[in-house]
């Protein structure tokens, strides 16, 4: 390699000028469509679970302590920030922050808990009205959630018109 090539890769070099940015100093506006932490707003949540019901983390936990007072819980620990609690969410009550520096040293600080409560319908007694046939489909009654231990736990009930609950299948090995 000559001196000259060297020197032609120093001069394209010099003309491109400074590269980086003054983060610390000097912040930017996050873009348009920035999607930094889920923010919940309790008075617009109706408590349908849709938002824990479609998290790839399972960071959203959902506790029925009776009937009418649910409450729900974003963990934030494994948060991919993906955006599909605020995309379900039927009443918008779920959005993204433009905040991009959510490191701490608690993690409590991320954490947020909303306890709802759930007036219930005096003829059915359910809380909120199913929004379509395919939601009839789905197994009925009390969530649960490992609320103590931070986990999520998928029960399902089978309810059968003709045959009885089954709880499980039993196979014979030979």
């Amino acid at each position: 390699m000559s001196v000259l090539s060297k020197l032609k890769e120093a001069v394209i070099c010099l003309k491109a000028g400074r590269v980086t940015l003054p983060y610390p100093s000097e912040s930017r506006p996050v873009p348009a469509r920035f999607r930094g932490r889920p923010l919940f707003d309790p008075a617009k949540c109706i408590g349908c679970a849709g938002c824990a019901n479609n998290c790839p983390a399972r960071e959203i936990l959902v506790e029925d302590l009776c009937q009418e007072i649910r409450i729900i819980r974003y963990l934030g620990r494994r948060c991919t920030y993906c955006g599909r609690c605020a995309d379900v969410c039927p009443e918008k009550a779920i959005t993204m922050s433009p905040e991009f520096e959510n490191a701490t040293n608690h993690i409590g600080d991320i954490q947020q808990r909303i306890e709802l409560f759930m007036s219930t319908c005096q003829r059915c007694g359910r809380c909120f009205k199913e929004p379509g046939f395919l939601d009839q489909l789905k197994a009925k009654g009390y969530r649960f959630d490992d609320v103590q231990h931070e986990r999520w736990i998928l029960r399902s009930q089978a309810y059968l018109a003709t045959e009885p609950t089954v709880d499980d299948i039993k196979i014979d090995l030979d």
